[in-house]
């Protein structure tokens, strides 16, 4: 900081001309803020795809230069998806190039901005929007397009799963049919995470959920554990093994 004092001195004394100083100065201001730099960052990378616990490995990543618009994000929580698993494996439709930082959703904690970066603040939550790649790491430097600022009160484990499976639950209710008030929808594999959220984005739409679940151990549990959600009913694989599926399905939602 001395160093820039003395040289806007200097350049006052040699030059009468305001327009250049206020150009020079304008580029000492430049210099001063590009010198913000994020902390280092402690990442999960793959070098090439396989199993995660074969290929995956934690690194240090050195800090990043903040240019104008960008913003520092500490993570908070990311989740691991399936998804997650499958681009290392390098079996997923759509994934990153090798290196690369795993993890695609969270939520984090601005830690410091960029001198452009306007509508923000450090302490605020964010989430990758649209969803991005490398979220399995403790500091991340992206533009402030990519960031979308969310409710502080939302609880965290919300906030870090919020794009992925709500949004393909939601996709899926409105992308194949209208459906209305009073429909029925029946989906199997209901207690996954995108299953869970359809039925209760189906009970807030007025929409009747039937949802089947595997037989396995626990599945009365499990049946109850849906019914809370919303579900209208719950059926296990073995009890469709039955001739008038059809008729047992449309009593359960009369």
């Amino acid at each position: 900081m001395a160093s820039l004092r003395l040289a806007s001195l200097k350049f006052l004394h040699c030059c009468n001309s305001s327009h250049r100083f206020l150009h020079r100065n304008r580029i000492l201001s430049i210099r001063a803020f590009s010198g913000i730099m994020s902390p280092p960052s402690t990442a999960v990378v793959y070098e090439h795809h396989g199993e995660p616990d074969k290929v995956t490995r934690l690194i240090e990543l050195p800090p990043v230069e903040l240019k104008e618009n960008d913003v520092c994000v500490k993570m908070l929580a990311a989740p691991i998806n399936p998804s997650d698993v499958n681009r290392i494996q390098g079996v997923y439709p759509v994934r990153p190039q090798v290196p690369a930082v795993g993890g695609y959703e969270g939520v984090g904690e601005i830690h410091s901005l960029g001198p452009a970066v306007k509508g923000l603040s450090p302490g605020d939550w964010v989430i990758p929007s649209p969803p991005s790649f490398g979220t399995w790491q403790s500091y991340i430097v992206k533009e402030q397009n990519l960031w979308h600022k969310i409710n502080i009160e939302t609880p965290m484990e919300y906030a870090a799963t919020v794009t992925v499976n709500p949004l393909t639950a939601l996709r899926m209710l409105e992308d194949f049919a209208d459906l209305k008030s009073g429909d029925s929808i029946v989906q199997n594999g209901a207690t996954s995470i995108v299953g869970q959220c359809i039925i209760q984005i189906a009970r807030s739409r007025g929409i009747h959920s039937i949802n089947i679940i595997r037989d396995r151990t626990g599945s009365e549990e499990v049946e109850e554990k849906l019914k809370r959600l919303g579900a209208d009913a719950v059926f296990t694989e073995s009890q469709l093994g039955l001739k008038n599926v059809k008729g047992l399905l449309v009593s359960s939602v009369n």
